[in-house]
């Protein structure tokens, strides 16, 4: 069975590996689409948090059930899944809370384990949900979108209220996304002037803002000297992240989406003056996905639009270092099997 694994970083390689067995429990899978989010590519370039060499990569997956128990309720051979790559134990403090999310023997698949780059993979039934009313490519997308869905839950948005996302990338278009749904008046800022204009077009964003120019004096305009009360930073960036306390008004809250792995520190007197709530956003849960998945299925989010890029498996090798490239304008890149 063929498969693509990162050996080290920089290095990608084909191999061929034993197809996977039907644990107790699991399903097999034929990987059909593979979404390649920044994860993989920090990965790839030696930089991602608590990733070890070598891996198989891939966690935003769609595909077919080739084999699964009859007994199993809600799920036959032939069925359209995607899957939920977040394995969590079942039994800690977190998972029994209902926050399997932020497990503490959390292992996603494509970074603690081997992933979806690969033809067949076997995976919990607990992490599958079907879906049968969307595209292979919308299945493949609910993951990233789901990250910026649980986000904005845990932000508890009201109705008006001013919202800021930093970091116009993919994770951060789904944050846009939901926090509109919420009803939330949504400012965008990045260091990307494409981007920003994508943001405008794609998402119908109220305002940008360029993080090089002046964006406090710019956000102070755009809320009436008010800042906005809810910040989200989907950067991954340890500047973005620690510059983003600046950005929030009194009150209000600042919620990291983004991961760096690297110490966060911030002026204390002013985090106080201001009783900001400073908020981790980890990974997402089931009813996530679902409310993703009922999202996608009403067209509101335009999946053609955010999917930029898109190769066959056998092309993966040779595009993957053209998308680290910033001429090439990646949004989001699929690959197909």
């Amino acid at each position: 069975m063929e498969s693509i694994v990162c050996e080290k970083p920089n290095v990608l390689k084909k191999i061929e590996i034993d197809p996977p067995l039907k644990k107790k429990g699991e399903a097999i899978v034929r990987i059909k689409r593979i979404g390649i989010c920044g994860t993989d590519l920090h990965a790839y370039q030696g930089n991602q948090p608590y990733f070890t060499y070598p891996r198989i990569l891939g966690h935003e997956l769609s595909g077919v059930i080739e084999e699964v128990d009859h007994h199993v309720e809600g799920f036959q051979v032939g069925d359209q899944v995607a899957m939920i790559p977040y394995l969590h134990c079942g039994t800690c403090i977190a998972c029994r809370r209902g926050k399997t999310n932020c497990c503490v023997k959390m292992e996603v698949i494509g970074v603690h384990q081997d992933g979806g780059m690969t033809e067949r993979i076997s995976i919990p039934i607990e992490n599958m949900i079907k879906t049968e009313t969307l595209s292979l490519d919308q299945a493949a997308i609910i993951e990233p979108l789901a990250i910026g869905a649980h986000a904005v839950r845990r932000a508890e948005i009201s109705q008006d209220e001013t919202v800021l996302v930093i970091g116009a990338g993919p994770i951060g278009l789904g944050v846009m996304q939901f926090a509109k749904k919420q009803g939330a008046s949504v400012i965008v800022m990045d260091v990307n002037k494409e981007r920003l204009q994508f943001c405008k077009t794609w998402a119908n964003m109220e305002a940008t803002v360029n993080a090089f120019e002046e964006p406090v004096q710019s956000l102070m305009e755009l809320t009436n000297g008010d800042l906005p009360s809810i910040v989200f930073d989907a950067t991954g960036n340890v500047q973005s992240m620690t510059g983003a306390f600046q950005y929030v008004a009194h009150g209000g809250k600042l919620i990291y989406v983004g991961l760096v792995n690297d110490q966060i520190c911030f002026h204390d007197p002013d985090f106080h003056k201001r009783e900001i709530s400073l908020l981790a956003s980890r990974n997402a849960t089931k009813a996530d996905f679902e409310n993703v998945l009922k999202t996608l299925e009403t067209g509101e989010i335009n999946v053609e639009k955010y999917i930029t890029h898109r190769c066959a498996f056998d092309e993966v090798i040779d595009q993957f270092n053209k998308w680290l490239l910033p001429d090439s304008k990646v949004m989001k890149a699929m690959v197909e099997l």
